[in-house]
Order: C-alpha cells, then structure tokens, then sequence
C-alpha cells in the first residue's frame, strides 16, 4: 500500500521545491521572528523604545538591505505582526523579501509553558487556530513556517524525559503535518538549551533520543519529509562545562548524532545558534560543512541573534546609521553563507563578533 502523506499529493513538488530552495548552496535562513517581548529585549541596551514603529522600522532595516542579500539568504521567519508591516513607503514586507529572493517563512508557535507532571520541562502551545491562521499566513505571502519545542538536559534530574521527549516530538509532527496540510513548508525545531555544566557525550546522547523520537512522529503523522527542513541545536556541551572543545570536536560531535537520526529525504538542516557568538555559530557551521564524512543533506543557519546582533549595535535605533548597519548585516550573513560550503576562512572575526549571546533558559 503506497504511503499516505498529510499533504495532497499536488502540493508535494511545490512544497519540495520550497524547501530546497531556502537551502540552496551558501543560503541559510534569518531568524526575525521574536516575539513583542523578546524584541524589547533586544532594544533596551541600545536604547530604542519597544513600540510598533520601531519594530517595523528595524524589520524594514533587515528586509531592504538590498538584492546582495538574497545571496546568502533562502528564507527569513517573521513574527505575525511582521508578516502584514510594510517599509516606509508601503512596499509589503513579504514583497520586499520576495523580490530579493528570500522565501518568507513565519513563527506559528504560542510559546512554551510548563509540562505537568515533570520538573520545569515543558511543552509548546498553539495548535488550535492554527489550520486557518496557516491559510491566512499563505494568502499573505508566507511558504514556511516554524515551531519551536524547548528540552533541557540535567543528568541528576534525568532530563530530558521520556514524557516531554515524547510529548515535543509528537507535538512537532502534528504542526508539521497541518502546516503541509495548509501549503507551508514546516521547519521542525526541537532546541535542547545549551544551559548546564554537561559535557559532549551527555549533549550527543541527549540530541540523538530527541531526534530519533521526532523523525518517528513525524512518520507516524504521514509527514512528506522533502517538504520539511530540521531546525536543531549543534551539539555542544553545556555552558558551564569545564571542559573545553575544538570546533572540531563539535562538529564531529554533530554530524555523527546527524547521521544516525535525520533521513536522508530530508532537504536541509539549518541550525539554531542557540546562544553562541557570531563568530562561534559561524566557525561551528564551517566545522560542521568540512567533517570528512558522507552528508546527504544542506548543513546550513537558521540565525537570530547570531546574524543581528552587531546590526542591532551599529544601528541604535538612528536613521543615519541604517546603511551601516545593513552592510553589517550583509557581512554577517556573506561569513555564514560561506561556511554553509565549508568555506570561511574568518575574514570577520574579531570586534563584538566574539561576545557571548548566550541567555539561560532562553524564551522567544
């Protein structure tokens, strides 16, 4: 009996085509999809007043720093609001993205509260609506969407759990198949925190339990996987491991974790920086494209504060200091294009690229 997929069998083609092309050679993705609260975060040490003219005008800086961007960008994810702003002179944001050739993608969780029954793990919301908020998402230009399910490693507190391993995977799968359902191509984002003093190995073993129990669920739920990308941790150890790691060893790390997991019918991996620097997130990806080893899938970004936190610093919230900041943004996002190939050779090291964007338990 032939498989059944969630999505209609006239939009598989279209829906591969997607997500093979957020992911084409040297494109990642930007991560402009922080919530209200979280981009106040962003603004406060800068000094710019968390309103909705300044969260329109800062997107507008990202989304028009010009047509040298769609080099190194397959995809942006956009908060709701963000989806239906314009530039300053009226142009659709979701146009603007289109015509640079960057294929509009945007945020359809709710956010994360506490998994009853378990110490502080928890659970993703917003499944209900969401069938109809993905047709309203599509009209408007979106073809992506993302989910962000949250897991923590503690050895003494035995976490991750089965309980939210299993319930974050199957949550995953179900929003993976009503978003193909609906036409969107899903990125499937199960973030293990960074936050503890666990090393590799415990990351390693933590990482391959989550994605083996994601890849089954979301064969259980029929979902088409070259209509879908994977949004994962690297795998580090913890933030306050006193041990300390190569790039390599990271790398290493990963694509082995990677191999053992992800199918090969999966178009692309793009990571999350989870709280690392620029510069760490850009030589991690580098690392992570030169493992001498078969890799049947685009190893690529996925970046929120590692492609902006520098924009955010240059720019201040001045309109005077846009240009500047756009050509930030366009570096940030040349080095990482680059090491999507294997292929950084640091040109942008050095400055505030090297500083820590690490917060604990971190929340959109």
């Amino acid at each position: 009996m032939p498989q059944k997929f969630a999505v209609p069998k006239e939009w598989e083609a279209e829906l591969a085509a997607v997500a093979k092309a957020i992911v084409a050679p040297g494109k990642g993705i930007l991560a402009a999809d922080e919530s209200t609260g979280t981009i106040g975060k962003r603004f406060a040490p800068i000094g710019v007043a968390n309103v909705e003219e300044n969260r329109r005008a800062y997107r507008d800086l990202l989304f028009s720093a010009g047509k040298e961007i769609g080099q190194y960008l397959g995809g942006a994810i956009l908060f709701e609001e963000t989806l239906f702003q314009k530039t300053a002179d009226g142009k659709p944001f979701a146009k603007v993205l289109e015509d640079n050739g960057v294929v509009v993608g945007i945020k359809v969780d709710k956010g994360t509260v506490v998994l009853p029954g378990t110490e502080d793990e928890t659970t993703t919301t917003g499944l209900d609506g969401m069938a109809e908020r993905c047709q309203k998402y599509y009209a408007a230009g979106a073809r992506f969407a993302k989910w962000r399910s949250v897991l923590k490693i503690d050895p003494k507190k035995g976490q991750p759990t089965q309980l939210a391993v299993d319930e974050n995977a199957n949550v995953l799968a179900r929003y993976a198949a009503i978003c193909q359902a609906n036409r969107l191509v899903p990125i499937v984002e199960p973030e293990i925190l960074m936050d503890g003093d666990h090393d590799l190995e415990v990351a390693m073993d933590a990482t391959e339990k989550v994605l083996a129990a994601v890849y089954k669920k979301l064969s259980d739920h029929h979902v088409y996987l070259e209509g879908t990308l994977l949004k994962p941790n690297m795998v580090c150890p913890g933030q306050d491991c006193p041990k300390k790691y190569t790039p390599q060893d990271i790398a290493l790390a990963t694509v082995t974790v990677l191999r053992r997991t992800v199918p090969p019918a999966v178009p692309g991996i793009t990571f999350l920086s989870g709280g690392q620097s620029e510069e760490e997130a850009t030589v991690h990806l580098d690392a992570i494209n030169r493992v001498p080893v078969p890799k049947p899938w685009a190893l690529t970004f996925s970046y929120g504060r590692a492609l902006q936190a520098t924009v955010l610093n240059v720019w201040k919230g001045k309109q005077e200091n846009v240009a500047a900041a756009q050509k930030a943004l366009v570096v940030r996002a040349k080095a990482n294009g680059e090491a999507a190939k294997g292929e950084y050779a640091g040109s942008v090291a050095g400055g505030s690229a090297g500083q820590s964007l690490y917060v604990k338990d971190y929340k959109y």
